[in-house]
């Protein structure tokens, strides 16, 4: 995949909303596309992991394969402390190499022909950084089930892939398809994302659980969950077809497993009424019950909402909506859309997979409810909304904004729905979104530009306000006689979202506010019952 361009290696400082934020040498090592990441593109990682609950340690060796863009010597893969690289090898050469915070410098021997595909074998090993309170605060979740067992994850999103095997641990550059051979005690069971190909019972009691992913895969969502799992095997007829169902439990968990997750059915149908085809079909779709609340992981997604409706038993939205689903189910499935099959280039841009995913809440309650318990829910999510830092952060640096990304940026789309007036469009943006950029690492301004151009409106100045202000634009009104006047108080200049307000007793009506003071004929019956369209996430204030 094309990288993003290239930042400086150095110190730096940003002052973001108020608050400053230092990134060092190994943010930008991590969070830019280096001159050593810059001249190579991997195509297939070929993983190989040998876990030890006894002593939590992980050893192992990943073949990279990747297509020469340029010439060049130098070679960067990420690896964090305190794991380490124990050797290097390609063409049968033992290869030198350097260390710089979290990166890994490495010297080739060997000639790098333009469009050429080479392979690079690192071997590894070490304890790798345990999770202190996963998904946030992510890495190896070491845990127990109820049984006294071992039950063991990764829950690395933002972390970065790169805690606990070696790789070029930037979201702009993704293998094409992978292989993960992991290596387990033999009373254990991994399940990793993609298909198992096969199992081996080795001389030494453990067994090798081999799984194929046949799509291109964020690092991030390259996942080991490992325990005492039984399978549940379903399917599904969808727009690609067949689409295999697997639910990996726990076996104390199956009945209860069996009866919980009836909702994947209707949950796919939903979102691919909205979003389009299921990104991957080859892969299969799976849950994967861990000892975390849950996340993401490409075909493998991780759930640990102990089946309950809600978040963790709790209405996010505090409207009654968000109790009638598992939330954890719905939104880290929306992410195989947004997230897995979109995946946004650098980490500041975290909104494109965080907006549309928890905006896929809202059209899962619309599909199971109706289009008043949808506006209800999304209306009522804005309680969680901070407004505190802008959503896009600084590039370059590994760096995620504010998590209004997840509240904020839902609402941020669905006044963009409202704007169109047109449910219908509405979704074809969407399934547009997902056609065109299936299976791709974007920019912030490729999906601006595209939904600019599937609306048939400048969206720029929307979402300048709501990803880069911390503030939310404020429509000032006042009345003269038989007419409305009206302006936008805004960040952003000249900043131009129509809005819908109630200018007859027949209903709303979209009006186009300017920075300058604006008016519309009113006819309502009562001026009392004035009001704005709630589905906007605006501020409004009575001007004197």
């Amino acid at each position: 995949m094309r990288g993003i361009p290239m930042l400086c290696i150095a110190l730096m400082a940003t002052l973001t909303a108020g608050a400053q934020h230092q990134f060092s040498r190994a943010d930008t090592l991590r969070g830019s596309i280096t001159p050593p990441r810059a001249w190579w593109d991997v195509t297939n990682y070929d993983l190989h992991v040998q876990v030890n609950p006894d002593d939590s340690t992980f050893s192992g060796f990943n073949t990279i394969t990747y297509q020469v863009l340029k010439p060049d010597s130098l070679l960067q893969i990420d690896l964090q402390t305190p794991m380490i690289i124990d050797s290097v090898i390609q063409d049968k050469k033992s290869l030198s190499f350097t260390r710089d915070s979290n990166a890994w410098f490495i010297r080739l021997k060997s000639p790098q022909v333009k469009d050429k595909k080479k392979q690079l074998t690192i071997f590894y090993s070490g304890k790798p950084h345990r999770a202190k309170n996963a998904p946030w605060d992510g890495g190896i979740v070491w845990s127990r089930d109820e049984k006294g067992r071992p039950w063991i994850a990764t829950a690395v999103q933002g972390l970065g892939a790169s805690v606990w095997w070696p790789n070029k641990d930037t979201q702009s550059d993704e293998p094409e398809d992978m292989s993960i051979h992991v290596t387990v005690p033999g009373d254990l069971v991994d399940v990793s994302n993609g298909r198992l190909k096969k199992t081996e019972e080795n001389p030494d009691g453990t067994h090798t659980y081999t799984w194929y992913v046949g799509n291109p895969i964020n690092n991030y969502d390259v996942a080991l969950n490992i325990g005492n799992y039984t399978e549940i095997k379903d399917s599904y007829s969808g727009e690609g077809g067949k689409l295999d169902l697997g639910y990996w439990v726990l076996d104390y968990n199956e009945d209860t497993a069996r009866e919980h997750f009836k909702v994947v059915k209707p949950m796919l149908k939903c979102f691919e009424y909205w979003f389009g085809k299921y990104p991957f079909y080859k892969d299969s779709y799976k849950l994967v019950e861990v000892p975390f609340l849950g996340m993401e992981h490409q075909s493998a997604v991780a759930y640990g909402n102990k089946y309950q409706m809600g978040y963790k038993g709790t209405d996010l939205s505090g409207t009654g909506w968000g109790l009638k689903w598992d939330f954890l189910v719905i939104h880290e499935s929306g992410h195989e859309w947004f997230g897995n099959s979109i995946t946004s280039k650098d980490l500041a841009d975290m909104w494109i997979h965080e907006s549309f995913t928890n905006y896929s809440e809202t059209l899962f309650t619309e599909c199971a409810y109706g289009l008043k318990a949808a506006n209800e829910y999304v209306q009522g999510i804005r309680k969680n909304i901070k407004n505190d830092e802008p959503i896009i952060a600084p590039y370059g640096v590994n760096a995620e904004g504010s998590g209004d990304m997840y509240y904020k940026g839902a609402n941020m789309i669905h006044n963009i729905r409202q704007i169109m007036e047109n449910d219908e469009a509405f979704r074809q943006m969407l399934r547009g979104l997902n056609k065109t950029f299936y299976h791709q690492t974007v920019t912030t301004q490729q999906i601006e530009q595209y939904m600019s151009q599937a609306v048939g409106m400048d969206l720029s100045k929307i979402f300048d306000q709501y990803l880069r202000h911390t503030t939310i634009p404020t429509l000032e009104y006042r009345f003269s006689g038989q007419q409305l006047q009206y302006r936008w108080v805004t960040d952003v200049k000249d900043f131009n979202m129509p809005v819908k307000v109630k200018l007859s007793d027949n209903g709303f009506k979209l009006i186009y506010p300017g920075r300058l003071w604006r008016s519309s004929n009113i006819s309502l019956s009562d001026m009392k019952n004035f009001e704005v369209d709630k589905n906007f996430y605006i501020k409004v204030k009575k001007s004197l």
